[in-house]
Order: C-alpha cells, then structure tokens, then sequence
C-alpha cells in the first residue's frame, strides 16, 4: 500500500475545491438565467395588469364626469320645477281671487239690476226717480264694463297657467330620465371597477387616484318616500267627509282618498298641476271642478272646520 502524503492530500484538497467552484459557477450562471426569465414574465404580467388598470381608471374617470353632469342636470331640474310649482300657486291663487271679485261683481251687478227694475216700475207714478234711474244705469254700464274687462283678463291668465303646467310636466319628465340614467352609469362603473385582478405588490399599481359611487342621492330618495308615506298614514288617521264639497259623492272621494287626499284643505291648496292629475284620474272632471268651485267649497269647509 503506498504511502499517503501531506502533498497526496493537499492535491486532493485543491482538487476537491477547484471541482466546488466550478460547479458553483455553472449552478449561479444557470440560476441567473432562470431569475431573469422569470423576472422578464412577471414584468410582463406586470405592465399588463398597469395597463388595464389605467385604462379601467380612465374610462371610470369618464364615468364619474358624465354622473356630475347629470346629478348638475338633475338639480337644476329639481330647482325649476320648484320654481315652476311656486309660480302656479301664486297664480292659482291669483286666479281665485279674481274669480271671487268677478262673483261680487256679478252679484251687485244683479243687485242693481234688480234696483233699476224696481225704479222703472215705480217711474210712471215718480217723474222725480228719473234721476236715480239713469245713475243706477250709469253704475250698470260702469260694472259691465268692469265685469266684460275682467272676462278679457281671465283667458289669457288660464293659458299661461296651462303652459306652465305642460312645462313642469316636460321638466318631471326629464328629471326622471335622469335618474334612470344616473342609475345605469354608477351600475355600469360598479361593473367596471370589480374587473380589476389583484397583483402581488399593489403600491406598483397605484398612482394616487380613487374612484367611487356615492349612493347619497338614493338614501335622500328613500328619505323622502319615508316621509311621504308617514304624512299619508297622518292624513288617513285625520280624514274629512269630502262628500260635503258639492258634486264630490262616495266614488269620488274614495278616488281621492286612493290619490292620498283626505283633508278639506288638501283640495283648497291644489294647484292647476294637482287640478290636472286629479282631473285625469276622474276621466274629464276638469271643468266640473271649476264650474263647481270645488276649490272654495274645500276652502270654506277647512275654514269652519278649524272655527269649530
């Protein structure tokens, strides 16, 4: 058996060593090859997943953009209907005064007319009551005159109430439009928004915005229908017999109870919008209420009621 030097071993040992580093250097270069291929996938998945979000980004800010403009269209709606609706109780309003002052005016014109029979009668027996005769005939043409004046002013107020009212319906019916479509927009910003795919390092991704729906317009809807339904449950505990109003008999006071009137005063604040819809429901009441004056039978009866 030969003799095992110090050089024998030394030489294994380099040996050993040299074969150790070399094949760490082929294992780092086979390792840096792999590294960087998958390094060069992910940065593509990378840039990919950038992309859609920018493009999901952009077409969310488009979104939200059209939403402010429609929620701009609706309150500017919203406020002219208002102002619409102000308008056509002022002239309601308007519109029965002059009707009471046409109805005093009508009475005295029957009272004088009656005076200026009874004065032509007794003429043929008074020479001296000649006099009044031609002054009451003097006031007779004076309030025809007023009266015929009055008959000219009316019609063309009714018009212009009836143009109002065809425009607050076009403005409700544009403010509905509105409604639906600000609901479909944030629908379809929703949709976009949830096809974004999570990444493994998010702070890559992100360049400081944010997009959001905010749903504070459909809780102040549900707000107000809230409220609207206490104040029918109010009125239904707080109902009038509205067949008092003369020409109003069960059928139709059940189908104002169904429209949500119950109180005399309901009526004797409608205006020429609520006119028109009750009109609508009842199938061609429209003149008959005016004819009837069912406006001032609900004011009277509200108004002794609360005397009572």
């Amino acid at each position: 058996m030969p003799e095992v030097t110090a050089v024998n071993i030394a030489l294994l040992a380099l040996a050993l060593l040299v074969g150790m580093i070399v094949g760490w250097l082929l294992r780092s270069r086979r390792s840096s090859g792999e590294k960087a291929a998958i390094n060069a996938g992910w940065q593509e998945q990378i840039e990919a997943q950038r992309a859609e979000h920018q493009r999901l980004v952009d077409q969310s800010k488009g979104l939200m953009d059209q939403i402010s403009q429609f929620q701009a269209s609706n309150r500017d709606a919203k406020n002219r209907a208002k102002a619409l609706s102000a308008a056509a109780q002022k002239a309601s309003a308007r519109r029965d005064e002059l009707q009471r002052e046409i109805k005093d005016i009508r009475n005295n014109l029957e009272v004088v007319v009656s005076q200026r029979d009874q004065l032509q009668t007794e003429s043929a027996a008074h020479d001296s009551s000649k006099n009044a005769v031609q002054q009451k005939d003097e006031k007779i043409f004076q309030l025809s005159r007023e009266l015929e004046n009055w008959q000219n002013r009316l019609p063309p107020l009714i018009e212009r109430y009836k143009t109002r009212n065809e425009e607050a319906e076009r403005l409700e019916a544009d403010l509905a439009r509105a409604r639906l479509r600000i609901e479909e927009l944030e629908e379809e910003s929703v949709t976009n928004q949830t096809r974004i795919e999570p990444v493994r390092d998010p702070e890559m991704l992100t360049d400081g915005r944010d997009a959001s729906n905010d749903p504070s317009d459909r809780t102040a809807d549900r707000e107000v229908l809230s409220a609207a339904t206490a104040d029918d449950d109010h009125a239904k505990t707080l109902r009038d017999n509205l067949k008092k109003i003369k020409g109003v008999g069960p059928a139709i006071e059940k189908t104002l109870n169904e429209m949500g009137i119950f109180r005399f005063q309901q009526i004797a604040d409608m205006s020429e919008y609520d006119i028109d819809r009750v009109a609508q429901r009842l199938k061609g009441f429209h003149s008959r209420i005016y004819r009837e004056n069912w406006i001032g039978q609900a004011r009277d009866l509200s108004d002794g009621s609360r005397h009572i």
